[in-house]
């Protein structure tokens, strides 16, 4: 803000990076920018129904309140949540780089949403079904030894002794419209796009790849794809739209570059304390030697001067 009386020139930095020729829209861009108006509904539905495999129907698109007015919740994370016709909760989050405690973060992400859209006072059964998907853009080690690039978190209740998994009774079925313990607790997807091998073999695999490569082969069907073709094209944004998802890419690439600059210094430095350690543990050792010799030393000398006394009086 400036004070009154006074006018500030804003002075914008012209964009360097250019879209592919041919390439859609980044998807977090396009969740954050343009599919949020009732008309882009299908592109969302399309992808919420194939992953959860069942037909999701969108109310409304709202942003998080975790998504703060920094450089982290402009550029490299996204957090959307989506009302379905059912009243459920879907939190969206999409992160291009990586969090060492990016499960918790699932988790507080999770609790919050809960808590956020119950009123004080309400009773329990008034709390929503949450579904958390997380679609990550980095090494899927990162996050665990798993080998999938695809995963779904849920709760169960399972017997320590016998294994079996706790149900609910008919009567509970019909008070809380669910089917199975499982159905209203949380559940959890993560969809890690760098691991997916570009081989499409359903539905969600086609979502994966147009995530992976901002591309969508005239051959794949999966739903809210086809509305994808059409709607995130870089031709169709305004002239406003269009610098802004240049200084968007802008971004990324300068992210990328200083992820990978810190990673060399990192190494390159953790090569240069190693050296230096080991200096500094030799030139140790090298003293604690001498001092050892010396002290063998004097216990000879001690030891000479004892035979020759010995030796002189005998």
């Amino acid at each position: 803000m400036t004070k009154k009386g006074k006018s500030s020139k804003v002075t914008v930095k012209k964009s360097t990076v250019k879209p592919k020729e041919k390439s859609l829209l980044r998807f977090d861009w396009a969740i954050k920018r343009i599919l949020r108006h009732k008309a882009d509904y299908k592109v969302l539905e399309g992808f919420l129904s194939v992953l959860l495999e069942e037909n999701v129907r969108i109310k409304n698109i709202g942003d998080s309140e975790t998504n703060q007015d920094s450089p982290e919740g402009k550029f490299n994370r996204v957090d959307i949540f989506v009302e379905n016709s059912k009243g459920e909760l879907l939190i969206i989050e999409v992160q291009t780089s990586y969090a060492v405690d990016y499960y918790l973060r699932m988790l507080y992400g999770v609790s919050k949403a809960i808590a956020e859209h119950i009123n004080l006072g309400e009773k329990y059964n008034k709390v929503r079904k949450v579904y958390h998907i997380n679609i990550v853009y980095f090494e899927r080690g990162k996050l665990g030894t798993g080998t999938d690039y695809v995963y779904h978190g849920t709760t169960e209740f399972r017997g320590i002794h016998k294994n079996d998994v706790l149900q609910l009774t008919e009567r509970q079925k019909k008070y809380y419209s669910r089917e199975s313990i499982q159905d209203l607790y949380p559940e959890y997807y993560i969809l890690c796009v760098d691991d997916f091998n570009n081989v499409a073999k359903n539905s969600l695999d086609e979502w994966l790849y147009y995530l992976k490569n901002n591309a969508i082969p005239d051959s794949f069907t999966a739903p809210g794809l086809g509305e994808a073709r059409k709607r995130l094209v870089f031709d169709k944004l305004t002239p406003e739209e269009k610098e802004a998802y240049r200084r968007f890419l802008d971004q990324m690439n300068y992210e990328e570059g200083a992820i990978e600059h810190s990673k060399s210094e990192g190494e390159e430095k953790g090569r240069a304390e190693g050296r230096a350690e080991g200096r500094a543990e030799g030139e140790a050792e090298r003293k604690k030697l001498k001092k050892n010799l010396a002290a063998k030393d004097k216990t000879i000398a001690k030891l000479q001067r004892e035979i020759a006394e010995l030796l002189k009086n005998s």
